[in-house]
């Protein structure tokens, strides 16, 4: 049994939740059975996050991309958001998680956006944990939007170009109150990060494993967590460098 070193655990895990098509296509399922068992393995891997004392978890839901997909597959899919976050709002109050949101989430059906102001707005004294949903979300359309904010801003003089620099333009972005992920998580063996998080990523730990998110366990979150572990975060400097801090 692999045992983790709790002082060393990330602060912010962001996964990206791959494979669950696949997963129903090798078993002659309909895709929405796939997606269905990636919602339970979605809900373990949360729950163990808390338990470890995770503090943020960010999950791609549904990228600006997947509106491509057949629209019978994106009903049945937000008709599954729909009903999950109706039977798992007692549970996130129950363990003291926040549930919070970035993207576009007005795009969304409108039944979909009720429940989640609903379970955002009953969650948002609770901070035990924050689970982010990225729904509607893309890692370019998020920089272009907080582009247009800034320039809005520096027209209307409440700032000016020289105020902006990387903590500024941070604060313009959807994960504005949340820090940078730790540890990228990716399922399904894709080497590609799918533009997701395109800003907060630049120092991120990517672990990529060929487990489809369906059958991701919390076994495999550990050996995601270990090998987290073994990597030395530098940050541009030197091992040497980072040695003399600790001391």
């Amino acid at each position: 049994m692999v045992q983790l070193i709790e002082e060393k655990l990330p602060r912010h895990i962001a996964i990206i939740m791959d494979g669950n098509g696949r997963w129903a296509q090798r078993r002659n399922l309909e895709r929405i059975m796939g997606h269905q068992k990636g919602i339970e393995a979605a809900v373990e891997v949360v729950q163990f996050c808390r338990e470890k004392g995770i503090q943020y978890v960010t999950l791609y839901a549904f990228s600006i991309e997947n509106w491509r997909r057949p629209q019978e597959e994106i009903r049945a899919l937000m008709g599954l958001l729909e009903q999950n976050l109706r039977v798992e709002l007692a549970k996130l109050l129950e363990n003291n998680i926040r549930l919070m949101t970035i993207g576009n989430i007005d795009d969304l059906p409108l039944p979909v956006v009720d429940v989640l102001e609903d379970a955002k707005e009953r969650t948002k004294s609770c901070d035990g944990m924050v689970l982010n949903l990225a729904l509607s979300y893309g890692g370019r359309d998020e920089i272009v939007l907080a582009v247009r904010k800034l320039i809005r801003d520096v027209k209307n003089k409440i700032l000016s170009e020289d105020d902006i620099n990387e903590t500024l333009f941070s604060n313009y972005l959807f994960t504005k109150e949340i820090p940078d992920p730790d540890l990228l998580i990716r399922t399904s063996g894709e080497m590609r990060i799918s533009n997701f998080l395109l800003w907060q990523l630049a120092y991120t730990e990517i672990y990529v494993t060929n487990v489809l998110w369906p059958d991701f366990t919390r076994e495999d979150m550990i050996a995601a967590l270990a090998e987290y572990q073994r990597r030395e975060r530098r940050f541009g400097r030197t091992s040497e460098q980072l040695l003399e801090t600790a001391h």
